[in-house]
């Protein structure tokens, strides 16, 4: 691809991911985001690398990198002038645009590593969705379950057992978690299963740790600023792993899924494995490898030990968030069970 080429798609990445925080109820985040397009022209080392940007600028995540790392400079007192940004007081793009290329210019050194990896966006609000589908799954296959995520980030997700949950009226979890994923519930609830969850793991590439007072800031960052009861969520996360710590192993989501898929199975157990705006950022040699890994083990499934596939994932054609369902024996047609905010705001169940 030549740099004229490269440069329209990196415009075009941050240009989809501002609208696409726009429409999720964080224009002020997507201010922010838009005004990456005044770096492009060179003038920062943060600005020639995502111009030059080598892969798929928009699978890569690429501005919400950055934007991860602007918000940190507000949340740590390095530099406060995007908090007005954040706080909605300054709206005009043209002032949000030059105070971007400011901040960028002045902290040009420190930036620069946000742009290393993906972003850690932990959601607990997303486990509404994937509770929902285990209760749909739970009247159709029995309640046993063993769960396994895909990308858990720092496990928030993988403690989803601790969470209280109320799903347009269905309910479900210990009532007394400081986890409280009460979502705004559109459509009919799902049905009132019982729900029992023997165990429960995760892998990340890079885990972070929600016990280091820095990892778990820098999580916070990537948190889009104006939702503030998302920052009450990661703060109940980090109170449930100091009472016990998730379960997440340093490992590539292929050869999790293999691991997982060959590892003894519990009878009378569906074997869970899920995901949440995760599928994007897999290699699509990865995401080949598990459907694959998925098909082979769903085929040898039975009544007694049965396997499936849970998905919250961005349809990129219509910005829509599916939670989608796959089961084995004998379901092993993808079901679309509903729709749901990015972070959880609301979930659209479908009749």
């Amino acid at each position: 691809m030549n740099p004229i080429m490269e440069i329209e798609e990196v415009a075009k990445a941050i240009e989809w991911q501002a609208d696409h925080a726009t429409n999720n109820g964080a224009p002020c985040t997507g201010r922010v985001v838009r005004a990456q397009l005044r770096l492009l022209d060179g003038a920062t080392r943060v600005g020639r690398r995502i111009a030059g940007w080598p892969g798929r600028p928009l699978e890569d995540a690429l501005p919400l990198r950055l934007a991860g790392g602007h918000h940190n400079l507000v949340l740590t007192g390095t530099d406060t002038r995007l908090a007005s940004v954040y706080r909605g007081e300054v709206t005009d793009q043209a002032q949000v645009d030059a105070l971007v290329l400011a901040v960028t210019r002045e902290h040009d050194e420190a930036l620069l590593p946000w742009l290393d990896g993906p972003p850690q966006t932990n959601e607990a609000g997303r486990s509404a969705s994937i509770m929902a589908a285990l209760l749909w799954l739970s009247a159709r296959v029995g309640p046993r379950f063993e769960l396994n995520e895909l990308g858990a980030s720092a496990g928030v997700n993988t403690m989803m057992e601790r969470f209280f949950f109320d799903l347009g009226g269905t309910t479900a979890g210990p009532a007394a978690s400081p986890m409280r994923i009460v979502p705004e519930w559109r459509g009919p609830p799902p049905p009132q299963a019982p729900v029992s969850i023997g165990g429960i793991q995760g892998c990340d590439r890079a885990p972070m740790n929600l016990a280091d007072p820095e990892q778990a800031l820098r999580l916070k960052s990537y948190v889009w600023a104006e939702v503030t009861e998302r920052i009450g969520r990661i703060d109940a996360a980090i109170a449930l792993a100091a009472q016990k710590a998730p379960d997440v192993v340093q490992m590539d989501a292929g050869d999790f899924v293999a691991e997982r898929l060959a590892a003894p199975q519990d009878a009378d157990t569906t074997r869970v494995i899920f995901h949440s705006i995760v599928w994007q950022y897999l290699p699509a040699e990865t995401r080949a490898r598990i459907e694959t890994l998925m098909a082979q083990a769903g085929a040898k499934a039975d009544q007694s030990r049965r396997l499936a596939w849970v998905m919250l994932e961005t349809n990129r054609q219509t910005f829509r968030h599916e939670l989608t369902v796959r089961h084995w024996p004998g379901g092993e047609e993808l079901v679309l069970l509903g729709t749901a905010h990015a972070h959880g705001a609301w979930v659209e169940w479908l009749p």
